[in-house]
């Protein structure tokens, strides 16, 4: 096997890492509902796996950084911030619907502040307050 990363150039580590983000960022956008679904019509939005998605790019980041091009960590950067700028007005395009979803409003809360007054869902704000102090 070390023969196989000797010979690969780092232009085709480059090429495969862009489409590695590239298609986890598809995933993301999925998962909030901006492209369609090849099999389900009408898909609710799953912010829950969209912020699983988000956060292992940033895993990926963190673990990568020093060790990318300039280009690569320059997408990388791009595609996290617009991902998370789609998440947070889903999010919000949700609790101004007063969608809930069964996935998030099982999941046990961390000690995070109650809801405040007004909002429809204290679990859909919740996950928001918890999104946003982890990428704000």
């Amino acid at each position: 096997m070390a023969e196989v990363q000797q010979t690969t150039n780092s232009s085709e580590m480059t090429k495969r890492f862009i489409e590695f983000v590239m298609m986890q960022a598809q995933q993301v956008s999925l998962f909030l509902g901006l492209i369609k679904h090849p099999q389900a019509e009408n898909m609710e939005p799953n912010l829950e796996l969209a912020k699983l998605f988000i956060d292992q790019l940033e895993m990926i980041r963190e673990k990568t950084r020093g060790n990318l091009t300039k280009e690569e960590e320059q997408i990388i950067n791009n595609i996290l911030g617009d991902l998370q700028l789609n998440y947070v007005e889903v999010s919000k395009k949700l609790e101004g619907t007063s969608a809930t979803q069964p996935e998030i409003t099982s999941q046990p809360s961390e000690s995070t502040p109650p809801a405040s007054p007004g909002t429809s869902s204290g679990d859909d704000d919740d996950q928001k307050k918890r999104f946003t102090k982890s990428y704000g």
